[in-house]
């Protein structure tokens, strides 16, 4: 799926000259945590979401610094402070520097930058034009609506061993020649050595993803001296 299958239309959006009561009341009242800042052109130039909103003089949240702090820090970090602080605009408290994603980005993409930036949600754009903003919530969406795979089952117990071992094999962690998956009547057991709990758990859902597997018995033992050469 790309973001454009699972971004949210409707986009609230304010204006540079956005009062900062305002746009609290606005991400109070839609149960957001964020919203673009477009000028009279129609261009992205800023986001403002809560966490641009905590440092206020309105509530006694400003930022306050203990003297010495405030003489070794430089006179821009002062004024920045300030303004967001004080400032009653959206473009005074917006961050201008705005994380996008294209229309057709594929969702890996964007759950990489919601989570390397840090962020609950990211514009998305086509042709430079805000054309939605998708959120963590719509990842969730999309995961709830795709339900669990379905796929056709291996037609006996040698064929549903190899499919395993096909899966362990198709990922970079597994252990080498450590473990070994058994099959009787559709039930997987697995048994052999792993350097980590993590390992362990790791090969029991690859077991269980796989089509026709039933209930897999873990009888895997995590191994010290496994664990002490990875």
């Amino acid at each position: 799926m790309l973001a454009k299958d699972v971004m949210t239309r409707e986009v609230c959006t304010v204006t540079p000259d956005t009062a900062v009561a305002a746009i609290a009341r606005t991400l109070l009242d839609r149960h957001i945590s964020a919203m673009p800042v477009i000028d009279a052109k129609g261009k992205l130039c800023g986001m403002v979401s809560e966490g641009d909103l905590l440092r206020r003089t309105e509530i006694g949240t400003e930022r306050r610094r203990s003297w010495w702090l405030d003489a070794l820090s430089e006179n821009r970090d002062l004024a920045h402070d300030y303004v967001k602080s004080h400032g009653l605009r959206a473009k005074d408290v917006m961050t201008p520097r705005v994380v996008t994603v294209d229309e057709d980005a594929d969702l890996a993409k964007v759950a990489t930058v919601l989570e390397r930036n840090r962020i609950k949600r990211v514009p998305v754009m086509s042709g430079g034009k805000l054309v939605g903003i998708i959120s963590r919530a719509n990842l969730l969406q999309a995961l709830a609506a795709a339900g669990t795979p379905k796929a056709k089952a291996p037609a006996d117990d040698r064929a549903l061993r190899e499919a395993v071992l096909k899966a362990f094999k198709a990922q970079t962690w597994t252990p080498d020649l450590t473990v070994n998956p058994t099959v009787q009547d559709g039930r997987v057991s697995l048994y052999g050595l792993v350097a980590s709990e993590d390992e362990r758990r790791a090969l029991c859902v690859a077991a269980e993803e796989v089509a026709g597997a039933g209930k897999v018995d873990d009888r895997l033992t995590v191994s010290t001296a496994l664990r002490a050469m990875v």
